[in-house]
């Protein structure tokens, strides 16, 4: 079963977005040389608190923080650190949610630190516009994996266009979320369109693809939360929470003049 949301609390879920939205704005402010991945996530923090909301991540299964913070060659889950400082010509992938009023807002963006490869920019642009085809599959009446197969033809479409054998995370993807940070559906980022559980209006998900300039294999840390390029290359993810109308998709973690 796939939670469905009535128009009201949807306007809720998209005041949790705004909440994830100006944090994620406020850390890409501060994503500079020098500052270290802690540091964000205090900033994070602050900013989720004084919105009256509550980190979606900080305890979750014993998360220790507020954001994930993947640095480089890590994926996603990567906890942030006093010795994690950022340097010129990183790329980082910061996840962020919160939880206003019961309701979740969940989103991820890959900042660019310094002077950055351009082959590194251009995986994350890849990345990005994977997640915004994959949003602009997002159709009532729809399949789910309408969006796993855009999300992956944009991804090929994007290595072709680059000359870059971009490797797709797929043992990790999208979700269900509302009440819940993590419900049913699981999203694949992968997959052949028409199939899975229809889509309806009043149903909300986490889209969220992962691309890596290398393989998609991965290894967990010892830490058991950071994943990482198995062969070392470097990963870029982004993430949207969309919700299902009839009127077509609303990216409900979108800044508020976007």
């Amino acid at each position: 079963m796939i939670e469905v949301k009535t128009p009201g609390e949807l306007q809720s879920m998209r005041a949790a977005g705004l909440v994830v939205a100006r944090t994620l704005a406020a850390v890409r402010a501060a994503a500079v040389p020098g500052v270290s991945t802690a540091e964000l996530d205090e900033l994070a923090e602050q900013t989720i608190r004084d919105a009256g909301a509550v980190p979606s991540f900080k305890g979750y299964h014993g998360f220790p923080a507020s954001i994930c913070a993947s640095v480089n060659e890590q994926i996603v889950h990567g906890i942030p650190a006093k010795t994690q400082v950022l340097a010129d010509g990183d790329l980082i992938s910061v996840d962020c949610g919160a939880i206003l009023d019961g309701w979740h807002g969940d989103s991820a963006v890959t900042l660019a630190i310094g002077e950055v490869a351009k082959a590194d920019l251009a995986l994350s642009a890849a990345t990005e516009a994977a997640m915004w085809a994959g949003i602009e599959a997002v159709t009532a009446g729809g399949r789910l994996t309408d969006i796993s197969y855009a999300v992956q033809s944009a991804a090929e479409r994007a290595a072709e266009d680059d000359g870059i054998d971009y490797g797709m995370i797929v043992e990790y993807g999208g979700h269900g979320i509302g009440r819940q940070m993590h419900m049913d559906p699981f999203l694949p980022n992968v997959g052949k369109p028409g199939k899975g559980p229809r889509l309806k209006p009043g149903m909300a998900l986490a889209i969220e693809p992962m691309l890596t300039g290398g393989g998609g294999e991965t290894r967990e840390l010892d830490d058991g939360w950071t994943v990482v390029t198995a062969d070392g290359s470097r990963a870029a993810h982004w993430e949207h929470t969309v919700a299902i109308t009839d009127d077509g998709p609303w990216v409900l973690t979108a800044p508020e003049d976007a």
